[in-house]
């Protein structure tokens, strides 16, 4: 999988969610939150983020729960620039984050920048803290 959010450290314990049976999941998927504890790979711009997979979960499996993160400190890949402490939400791109803009709020926030990057395709550190407010004043 390309641009797969990598564990740095880990600081909290990954929490089971629901996913389908069928679906398959690899290690490191940015996730979108869907019904309540249920979990898909993210696909769109700003979706709402849930945390990022901490295992894979194989397609038709017969398992209809996998760990996720909600916490902890992840290489990511970005999308466009990033400035250091700035609030960084999904991308239209799977698996990549972007600033976050004041129009992205609550869980469209992935976390919390720990790098700069100048543009596409460079990696950072990201606190994830998916759901937390945008907290662009800190950039």
């Amino acid at each position: 999988m390309a641009n797969e959010a990598t564990l740095m450290w880990e600081t909290e314990v990954p929490i089971p969610f629901t996913v389908a049976d069928g679906t398959g999941i690899e290690k490191g998927t940015l996730l979108k939150l869907t019904d309540p504890m249920t979990a898909i790979a993210h696909s769109g711009d700003e979706d709402p983020i849930c945390g990022i997979a901490a295992e894979e979960k194989i397609a038709n499996d017969g398992r209809t729960k996998i760990g996720v993160y909600m916490g902890g400190i992840f290489k990511m890949t970005t999308s466009a620039a990033v400035t250091i402490g700035q609030s960084v939400a999904a991308s239209a791109t799977a698996n990549k984050v972007k600033a976050a803009d004041a129009t992205c709020i609550n869980s469209k926030v992935v976390g919390i920048a720990l790098g700069a990057s100048g543009g596409d395709a460079e990696t950072i550190l990201v606190k994830l803290m998916p759901g937390s407010a945008n907290n662009n004043a800190y950039a």
